[in-house]
């Protein structure tokens, strides 16, 4: 192992274990990254705050120092991360994507956070992300958009879309982002890496006040990695009322699995959504992928009456509950988008609210039903194929209008809405090499089941080793 390009793309397993063995040294390893980030990162804007060079190798030598002296060292050991920008890292610029924390410095990390530092992670910077995570296009006005590195003419994706830039580009081996309607599948679909959303709780939360909607979690080039990663920062904290008492610990064996006989519901629109031919096909041609690993897929999918709205009101409550005062104060350094979901929640009674969530609670019973028949749920992780980067929001798919800005994720946030794991993983390209994601859900708190199916697919289908012409 020698050449920078080959340790940049290694799997985040492989150079964990070559770092363990001190086949690799962390200096090395830091040295690598950052020479991958100075050479790709002003053309795709993925990583907007960088620590200084000389900080990060101090840091790298200290690492390669503790294992030299034998002392134990975590299960993350000396790979580089660079945090969403919405989450909290102590001493570093915190901006969420906003012209009003443009100068914010926390004082505490979020918990996830600490655990990836407690596990040996070195931060190195924050990624990119849309102001305050509102929508699925990566852009701001602080550090502009994050662009694809398939089509530096196209999108991302969002609001992870600088950690998806980032892992495709092999600026980092490992990324973490939220989800709340599909932050973390939607730019991984778009940048053909994995992002996992899972069950609520999984990755417990400071603050999380009952919300059921957002969640934090993992993003790599494999399903392993993702794995990984979860199993360092998943796992019961008594400060999250919501956190599941199972340890992340169980994520960290090997993936495999026989799905023979395993019943599966295939979906092209989750019967009510339009679609993209061009992403409609690609997903299609891994249905047969399926059907090799022994499984017996059906065209099904679960009663989602009411979702649009139920997601669009707990939305808007939640955006009037974080950044209400915010709006108050600076409400001309907010985009318009932000303004509008802000001011939506600030209309609703408290009646509205509960409605809501009554709905969504026997949605979740619905959809709890349909999964007694089938195991998982397939199909495409967004409507539409990475659009160019200048477009905010998708205004119409085959002639349907989209009549807000997050109206063409609506695949993404209906899964969001029943409370169950999804994942994306890529599926393949469209004639013009844009990358495409294959969403699959699976039962109410089976995380790993998931993460199972997702590997035996990604083993099928290879579409995760196609690297990005601009980093070739």
């Amino acid at each position: 192992m020698s050449t920078a390009d080959e340790i940049v793309f290694l799997d985040a397993r492989r150079l964990a274990a070559l770092l363990h063995a001190r086949e690799l040294s962390a200096a090395e390893v830091m040295r690598a990254f950052l020479a991958q980030i100075e050479r790709l990162n002003p053309a795709v804007n993925a990583i907007p705050t960088l620590r200084p060079h000389e900080e990060l190798l101090a840091d790298a030598a200290a690492a390669d120092a503790r294992l030299a002296r034998g002392e134990p060292v975590g299960p993350l050991h000396a790979l580089p991360f660079a945090i969403k920008d919405l989450s909290l890292t102590r001493g570093l610029r915190t901006t969420f994507g906003s012209r009003i924390y443009r100068d914010f410095v926390p004082t505490s990390d979020d918990l996830y956070v600490a655990r990836i530092k407690r596990a040996g992670g070195i931060v190195i910077g924050k990624s990119n992300t849309p102001e305050f995570g509102a929508g699925s296009q990566t852009f701001n006005a602080l550090f502009g958009a994050t662009r694809n590195p398939y089509d530096l003419t196209k999108t991302c994706g969002g609001s992870s879309g600088g950690a998806a830039a980032a892992l495709a580009c092999g600026m980092l081996p490992l990324a973490d982002g939220t989800d709340l309607g599909g932050s973390l599948r939607n730019p991984a679909s778009f940048c053909n890496v994995v992002g996992f959303r899972p069950s609520p709780g999984r990755v417990p939360r400071l603050n999380a006040r009952g919300d059921t909607l957002g969640v934090h979690g993992p993003m790599a080039r494999t399903v392993a990695d993702v794995a990984m990663l979860l199993a360092v920062i998943a796992g019961p904290d008594p400060r999250d009322a919501l956190s599941l008492a199972e340890p992340g610990a169980a994520f960290a064996p090997p993936l495999e699995r026989d799905f023979r006989g395993t019943r599966v519901a295939w979906s092209e629109r989750l019967g009510r959504y339009p679609v993209e031919r061009a992403v409609t096909a690609v997903c299609n041609a891994a249905r047969p992928v399926l059907e090799d690993l022994g499984c017996e897929v059906v065209d099904a999918e679960p009663d989602l009456a009411g979702v649009d709205a139920i997601f669009q009101t707990l939305r808007a409550a939640s955006y009037a509950h974080s950044l209400g005062g915010d709006f108050e104060l600076h409400r001309e350094l907010m985009k318009d988008t932000v303004i509008w979901n802000i001011e939506r929640g600030l209309a609703l009674a408290p009646a509205d609210v509960e409605r809501a969530r009554v709905e969504k609670a026997a949605l979740e019973r619905r959809v709890d039903g349909f999964f007694e028949r089938y195991e998982f749920l397939l199909l495409p992780v967004s409507q539409v194929a990475p659009f160019p980067v200048e477009v905010e929001w998708v205004r119409a798919i085959d002639g349907e209008p989209m009549h807000t800005y997050i109206d063409w994720m609506a695949t993404c946030y209906a899964i969001s809405c029943t409370g169950l794991p999804a994942i994306s993983v890529p599926a393949g390209f469209t004639a013009d090499g844009l990358p495409i994601g294959l969403q699959i859900v699976g039962r109410r708190g089976a995380d790993r089941g998931v993460l199972e199916l997702a590997c035996a697919l990604e083993h099928k289908t290879r579409s995760s080793l196609r690297r990005p012409p601009i980093a070739i």
